[in-house]
């Protein structure tokens, strides 16, 4: 299931998919974001069981995760074409938000532009403490395209992201979990083993009662309270109703660990 372009592994509940252009420090062009957004929706197609608990996004090599768009491949848009990428790039950030698995960016270097964009279409973020990210794009003549002037703000505030899409500033890793970017920084070396932990940490727990709460999560920051809470009511009363809840429930009253079948 590996492309030149795009690793992909499967190591029992967790996906791991590694952006491999290494000679461009892992830019997005329309082919990289095409396979990336086709395996997260073949993911997200297959049956609770058999379908990944966990994915996992990352970078080839020790400098970039992403260091953006391809700038390269940009230079020749059209103002249709250039839509066309904006709407390409945000369809992968919108499948991975729609996925009923949760998943982890680990960003292993610079995140940039769209790098940046990605990472934040991700349910957590988790930094080297060799990462670097920013929005550029305004020092190109350009602007966020994949989503950044949305999820920054939702992410980090209304003030910080205008600091950031604004000036284009880059800030490191620390700066990022102070301004809560990033859930946390780790050691570049430990990374992976830290992002895996964190997935196979979600992937002990009820798959369809995780998917819940990430389509509420998501859902109900677009909506009033009043509404997210209605539909809380709602998914908390379907759970009862699933097989994973009561093997949950007799297993903690039996205290043994629960068997979750994503049933």
């Amino acid at each position: 299931m590996t492309s030149p372009i795009l690793g992909v592994e499967e190591d029992g509940p967790l996906a791991l998919l590694t952006l491999n252009r290494p000679d461009k420090l892992n830019a997005l062009d329309f082919a990289l974001l095409a396979e990336l957004g086709a395996l997260v929706a073949e993911f997200a197609s297959r049956p609770a069981a058999t379908r990944p608990r966990a994915l996992i996004v990352t970078g080839s090599g020790d400098k970039a995760f992403a260091a953006g768009a391809d700038i390269a491949a940009m230079s020749a848009l059209t103002p249709e074409q250039a839509r066309a990428f904006s709407e390409h790039g945000q369809r992968v950030g919108r499948a991975l938000e729609e996925a009923p698995f949760p998943s982890i960016a680990a960003v292993n270097g610079f995140a940039l532009g769209g790098g940046a964009e990605l990472a934040l279409a991700c349910d957590f973020m988790l930094a080297s403490d060799r990462a670097r990210f920013g929005q550029p794009e305004a020092g190109l003549g350009l602007l966020p395209g994949f989503g950044g002037t949305q999820r920054l703000v939702r992410r980090v505030g209304i003030g910080r992201a205008r600091e950031l899409v604004y000036t284009g500033a880059v800030i490191d890793a620390a700066r990022a979990k102070e301004i809560g970017l990033v859930n946390d920084v780790v050691p570049h070396a430990e990374l992976l083993t830290k992002a895996k932990a964190i997935g196979r940490a979600v992937a002990s727990k009820a798959p369809l009662s995780v998917a819940a709460c990430k389509r509420l999560i998501l859902r109900g920051s677009e909506v009033s309270l009043e509404a997210a809470l209605e539909l809380e009511t709602l998914a908390f009363g379907a759970a009862f109703a699933t097989r994973d809840a009561r093997e949950g429930i007799d297993a903690f009253l039996a205290k043994r660990p629960p068997r979750f079948e994503g049933a």
